[in-house]
C-alpha cells in the first residue's frame, strides 16, 4: 500500500481530523495506496497558506517566475518514469500514453512562462491631460478542482498558467486519483524558488473539499473540470461570495460524416480519439452522423479498429487501452450500453465487460442503427462507446448537432472544405474541428456555449482568465 501526505504550507500534513481515504487499481479492483481525507479545516489552512504566500509570488518579477517554473518543468521530466507508472496504477492509463502526458505536463509549464512575458495592458485615448490604461494583475488564491479522466495534463493545463501570471493556487486532485496528484505536489515541491504555500494540494471527496473551497471567502476563482451537474453545484456554493469560475462542463459532441468524407483518415483520428483513455475525453466524439451513401463502410471500419485494439493491463508495453476509471463509472457505461439495445441499437462489436468480474475493463464498442432520441445519443457516455446515427439527404445536419444541452465543440469530415466552413457559423459549440482534431499549448479550449462551461482554457486566453484587467487614470496636467 502507498501512503501519501498532503502539501500545505511546504509542508506535509495528515488531515486535521486523521481521517484518510482509499484508491483502487482500477485494472484489479484491490487497494492502491491511502491519503488524507481533508475537512474544512485542512481548506482554510491551504487556503491560508496561499494568501500569505500571494504578496511573495505575485511580488516577483515575471523573469524570476519564470525560473521557478522551468524548474518544475525539469523535475516532472525527471519524474516522468515514476508519474507515468503511478497514473497507470490509478488511472489505467497506459504506459506509453501515461508518459507522453507526462511530457506534455511539462510541457505546458515550460509554455505558459514563455506565454506570460507576452501580456501587457492597454493605453486608452481619453481626452485632456489624462493617462488612461488597463494594468493586467493576479486574480489572487486560486482553488482548482481537477478532473478524474486527465489528473495528470489537468494539474499542468489549470496551474501552470495560473503561476506564471502570480497566482497562488489551493489544488484538490480527484479523490479517486489523490496518489496522482500527491506525486504531482511532490514533484513542486522540489522546485528551488517557490514559496511556501504558492501551491498546495489537498485531498478528500469533491462533495465536502470542493464545496468548502468553492465557498471559502479567501478563494478569488474557482478552476473545475467535470460534469455539468457538478459545475451547477460548485457555481451554487462560488455564488455568494460572487467567485469568478472558469468552467469546462460536459459535451456531447456530435461528429458529421459528409458522403464524400474520406472514411480512413476520419477513423485514424475519430477512432483513436474514441478509444484513447478508454474514451474518457471531454473532446472525444459523442454521436456519429453518418450519410447513408457511407453508413456500412463507415461501421465496418470501425468495427474492425475497435476489435484490433489491445485491451488490458497498462503496464503492458503493447496495451492500447486500459480499464475505466472506477467500477461506479464501468456500470454507468455499461447502462448506456444496455439501455442503447433496449431502444433497438445493434452491438457490432463490444458491447460488455472486456474481463467480467476483474477490474473495471470496457470492451471497445461500437453501436450502430442508433437514433437521436436514444438516451445513448443525447446524454453523455465518457466511454469507449462509439453511437453511430445514419442520416438522408433530407436531414438537417446542424439542427441535429445542435439538439443537445451541451455545445463544447463539433468534428465535421468532408471533402468539400466550402462545405465544412458553412457549418462554423451554424454549429452552436465553442470549437469545431474539419478533417482534422488539434489540440496545442497555443489554443484555447472549454467554452461559454450552453452548458458546456464558463471561460476558456489553454492558450493566452486560458491565462487571460487567471488575470484581472485594472483601470488607472493618472491626470498629468
Amino acid at each position: 500500500m502507498i501512503e501519501r501526505k498532503m502539501y500545505i504550507a511546504g509542508e506535509w500534513a495528515d488531515a486535521v481530523s486523521g481521517a484518510t481515504l482509499t484508491t483502487l487499481n482500477p485494472s484489479t479492483g484491490e487497494e492502491l495506496g491511502t491519503a488524507p481525507s481533508a475537512g474544512d479545516e485542512d481548506v482554510a489552512r491551504a487556503v491560508s497558506a496561499a494568501r500569505a504566500a500571494f504578496p511573495i509570488w505575485s511580488g516577483m518579477t515575471q523573469a524570476e517566475r519564470n525560473k521557478v517554473l522551468f524548474r518544475i518543468a525539469a523535475l516532472i521530466r525527471e519524474n516522468a518514469d515514476e508519474m507515468a507508472k503511478i497514473e497507470g496504477l490509478e488511472h489505467g492509463t497506459p504506459y506509453s500514453d501515461a508518459f507522453g502526458v507526462c511530457m506534455g505536463a511539462a510541457e505546458k509549464f515550460e509554455w505558459s512562462a514563455n506565454a506570460a512575458l507576452r501580456i501587457k495592458g492597454d493605453e486608452i485615448p481619453v481626452p485632456g491631460d489624462t493617462l488612461t490604461f488597463i494594468k493586467r494583475e493576479p486574480v489572487g488564491v486560486i482553488g482548482f478542482i481537477i478532473p478524474w479522466n486527465l489528473p495528470t495534463i489537468m494539474t499542468a493545463v489549470k496551474l501552470a498558467p495560473a503561476l506564471a501570471v502570480g497566482n497562488t493556487c489551493v489544488l484538490k486532485p480527484p479523490s479517486i486519483n489523490s496518489l496522482i496528484g500527491l506525486k504531482f505536489a511532490e514533484v513542486i515541491s522540489k522546485a528551488e524558488g517557490l514559496p511556501p504555500g504558492a501551491v498546495n494540494v489537498i485531498t478528500g471527496p469533491g462533495g465536502s473539499v470542493g464545496a468548502a473551497i468553492a465557498s471559502h471567502p479567501g478563494i478569488d476563482l474557482v478552476g473545475f473540470t467535470g460534469s455539468s451537474e457538478t459545475g451547477k453545484s460548485i457555481l451554487a456554493s462560488a455564488a455568494p461570495t460572487v467567485k469568478k469560475c472558469v468552467m469546462e462542463l460536459g459535451g456531447n459532441n456530435p461528429v458529421l460524416i459528409f458522403p464524400d468524407a474520406d472514411i480512413d483518415a476520419s477513423l485514424k483520428v475519430l477512432a483513436w480519439r474514441q478509444f484513447n483513455n478508454s474514451g474518457q475525453h471531454c473532446s472525444g466524439p459523442g454521436r456519429y452522423y453518418v450519410h447513408e451513401s457511407v453508413y456500412d463502410e463507415f461501421i465496418a471500419k470501425f468495427a474492425e479498429y475497435a476489435r484490433n485494439l489491445k485491451v488490458g493491463d497498462p503496464s503492458d508495453r503493447a496495451v492500447q487501452m486500459g480499464p475505466m476509471v472506477s467500477r461506479e463509472h464501468q456500470s454507468k457505461v455499461l447502462g448506456y450500453i444496455e439501455s442503447a439495445k433496449a431502444e433497438g441499437a445493434r452491438v457490432v462489436t463490444g458491447g460488455a465487460a472486456q474481463v467480467p468480474g476483474r477490474g473495471f475493463f470496457v470492451a471497445p464498442t461500437v453501436l450502430a442503427d442508433c437514433t437521436h432520441n436514444m438516451k445513448a445519443a443525447r446524454e453523455e457516455i465518457f466511454g469507449p462507446v462509439a453511437v453511430i446515427i445514419k442520416y438522408t439527404d433530407s436531414d438537417d445536419l446542424a439542427a441535429l448537432a445542435n439538439d443537445s444541452e451541451y455545445g463544447l465543440c463539433a468534428h465535421v469530415w468532408t471533402r468539400n472544405i466550402g462545405a465544412g466552413m458553412k457549418l462554423i457559423g451554424k454549429l452552436r459549440v465553442g470549437a469545431v474541428f474539419i478533417n482534422c482534431q488539434m489540440l496545442t499549448n497555443e489554443q484555447p479550449w472549454g467554452t461559454s456555449v450552453k452548458e458546456s462551461g464558463i471561460g476558456k482554457e489553454g492558450g493566452m486566453y486560458g491565462m487571460l482568465e487567471f488575470t484581472e484587467p485594472k483601470l488607472v487614470c493618472v491626470n498629468f496636467a
